[in-house]
């Protein structure tokens, strides 16, 4: 069995798309999956399962929360290990302090082409940076996420993939939990 993680992109914001964690435990349990676990409500999943395609894994988790709770959404599987890849690979890790919220790392469904990185590049996002590095875009913001141009709705629709990001103490906490 490996370790996986689901991220699911926007449940329980601003009381959109409301999914308690235990029914949602409950709900990916019938899917086969073993050692089941959730950190906080905004949508994580730990678990068990035999090595597969996470592509796969990220399409039954999204039928089943449609069926189970009646709407679409986006999840973004990927192994345990690709955490401390996220970690290792953090581009702004010089100005990272212990603890820190920041950088935010959206988890993209795949490896966004060249030219569409080159149009996110020529957009102005004032004090916002970014980088793209493989499957992740991490994201260090000059003043809040939630006063920011560069949001998951346009990185999603300049980059012409899923996006769900995660904030550093959450990506760290994600990796404790899977080990």
């Amino acid at each position: 069995m490996k370790k996986y993680i689901a991220l699911l992109r926007g449940i329980n914001v601003s009381g959109q798309k409301l999914i308690k964690m235990e029914r949602l435990r409950e709900s990916v349990a019938t899917l086969g999956f073993e050692d089941v676990s959730t950190y906080i409500q905004s949508g994580n999943i730990l678990f068990r399962y035999p090595e597969t395609d996470v592509a796969t894994l990220s399409r039954l988790i999204s039928k089943a929360i449609l069926s189970d709770f009646g709407f679409d959404v986006s999840v973004i599987s990927i192994e345990a290990g690709e955490l401390e890849t996220a970690i290792a690979e953090n581009p702004f890790s010089e100005r990272t302090p212990e603890n820190s919220p920041q950088p935010y790392v959206g988890f993209l469904s795949e490896i966004p082409s060249a030219e569409a990185v080159a149009a996110l590049k020529e957009s102005d996002f004032a004090n916002d940076e970014f980088r793209v590095i493989g499957k992740r875009i991490y994201i260090w913001y000059g003043d809040s996420a939630g006063k920011t141009k560069l949001s998951n709705t346009v990185i999603e629709r300049k980059l012409k993939v899923v996006s769900t990001a995660r904030n550093w103490r959450t990506v760290h906490k994600l990796l404790e939990l899977s080990s």
